[in-house]
């Protein structure tokens, strides 16, 4: 009975040492005397203590950095430049193994491998053309390390640029340049508006001259069309008495201004004017 108890307690004792639990955040490789056996998925696992080992990897999206390095670029300026990969490991077995098996320390590799394809990319760029073109850099780059980490079990998500400085005294010359240039559309700008308000201001001034030219057109017709029609009358009324209707539109503009006239009374423009009144004049 002793020995049986002891049995029942060291198999008690060496299977509660044998659990593993897998979160759902990994994956696990068992090996059995260094050699690999199985795949540990995640929950209840049980592992033989001393000749079994399981290994835990993270399968949820990481982020390794780069670190900053000095870059030449094509146009012989040494620029500051970082950037951020984004990977996971892939959660099938076969990805999960070729982690572990196929490549050392698979982050330090990543980060070796972003800085070796910055150097190249960035290398061919001039300074002004890597600083405006991020998005071309950035796929590059992602395109690269998936090429590359392709046999390694792992996704690369995406990369990301974090800063490309140039040297300070660089920077300052950029920035007087960007402000000059900055000044100068301004400049531009203002002599646009500028002349944009003088031709609306010329057109007004035409619009408003033909605007008056046609009233004197108008008024020049209606002219016209009133000593027209005065000849006519005095062509109907006044037939061969021209000298009697000049004398009675000097009364008229006379009379308009409340002046007084006298007139002999054997005058015939009295007699026009009373014939024109109805009123004939008195003989002494």
């Amino acid at each position: 009975m002793g020995i049986l108890r002891l049995i029942i307690i060291a198999a008690v004792f060496l299977f509660l040492a044998g659990i593993r639990i897998v979160r759902p955040t990994h994956r696990g490789l068992i090996e059995r005397f260094g050699k690999y056996n199985r795949f540990a998925n995640p929950g209840f696992n049980w592992v033989f203590p001393v000749i079994e080992n399981i290994y835990q990897i993270n399968i949820t999206e990481q982020m390794v950095d780069a670190e900053p390095q000095e870059i030449i670029t094509n146009d012989n300026l040494n620029a500051k430049v970082d950037a951020q990969v984004y990977f996971k490991v892939k959660a099938d077995e076969a990805s999960v193994k070729s982690t572990q098996y196929n490549v050392n320390n698979y982050q330090w590799q990543i980060v070796n491998l972003a800085r070796t394809t910055l150097r190249n990319i960035i290398g061919t760029l001039t300074l002004k053309s890597a600083n405006s073109e991020r998005g071309k850099i950035n796929a590059e780059l992602h395109k690269t390390l998936c090429n590359e980490t392709g046999s390694w079990g792992l996704e690369i998500v995406r990369t990301e640029l974090k800063e490309i400085d140039p040297p300070k005294d660089v920077q300052e010359t950029m920035n007087k340049v960007v402000k000059a240039e900055n000044e100068k559309i301004a400049a531009v700008d203002f002599a646009t508006a500028t002349e944009t308000v003088a031709d609306g201001q010329k057109r007004a001034e035409i619009k408003k001259a033909e605007g008056i030219k046609q009233a004197r057109i108008l008024e020049a017709e209606g002219e016209a069309a009133a000593i027209k029609l005065v000849n006519e009358a005095a062509e109907h009324y006044f037939v061969g008495n021209a000298q009697v209707l000049r004398k009675l539109e000097a009364v008229e503009k006379s009379l308009a201004n409340n002046a007084k006239i006298v007139v002999p009374a054997n005058a015939e423009l009295v007699n026009v004017i009373g014939e024109m009144a109805g009123i004939l004049p008195l003989k002494r």
